[in-house]
C-alpha cells in the first residue's frame, strides 16, 4: 500500500526515476480499486447505459495524473524519454512496447534521469 500512496504523494513529478514494483503496485491497486468502485456503482445504480460508473469515473480522473507521472519515472529508470509513453497511442504495437519498457529492468548506476532508486534505499 505504500507504493500506492508514495505515488499519490508524487501526484504531478515528471522528473526522476520509479522501480518496477513501484508501477506494478501502483497498477495493481488501482485495478483492485477500480473493481470495487465498479461493483458499488453498480449495486447503488450509478452507471450510465455505457456502464461507467460516476465513482469509477471520478476515481480514473483523480488517479489520471499519477499514473502518467509514475509511467514517465518508470521510462526514466529505463532511460528512456518520458516522450515514449506517447506510443501507446499505436494500435497494439504501442501497448506492447510500452508493456515491454514496464518489464524492464532498471538502468545501473545514474543516468540522465537521476541515481538508480534501487541503490538509494540500500544506501
Amino acid at each position: 500500500m505504500n507504493w500506492y500512496l508514495d505515488v499519490l504523494k508524487k501526484y504531478a513529478v515528471f522528473t526522476g526515476r520509479a522501480r518496477r514494483t513501484e508501477y506494478w503496485m501502483f497498477l495493481l491497486f488501482n485495478l483492485i480499486f477500480a473493481f470495487v468502485l465498479g461493483f458499488v456503482d453498480a449495486m447503488t445504480g450509478m452507471t450510465s447505459e455505457g456502464g461507467q460508473g460516476v465513482l469509477g469515473t471520478l476515481y480514473m480522473l483523480a488517479v489520471l495524473l499519477p499514473g502518467l507521472g509514475v509511467t514517465v519515472r518508470r521510462l526514466h529508470d529505463t532511460d528512456k524519454s518520458g516522450w515514449w509513453i506517447l506510443i501507446a497511442f499505436v494500435p497494439l504495437a504501442g501497448a506492447i512496447t510500452l508493456l515491454v519498457f514496464m518489464l524492464l529492468d532498471s538502468q545501473r548506476g545514474e543516468n540522465r534521469y537521476g541515481s538508480n532508486p534501487k541503490m538509494v534505499g540500500d544506501l
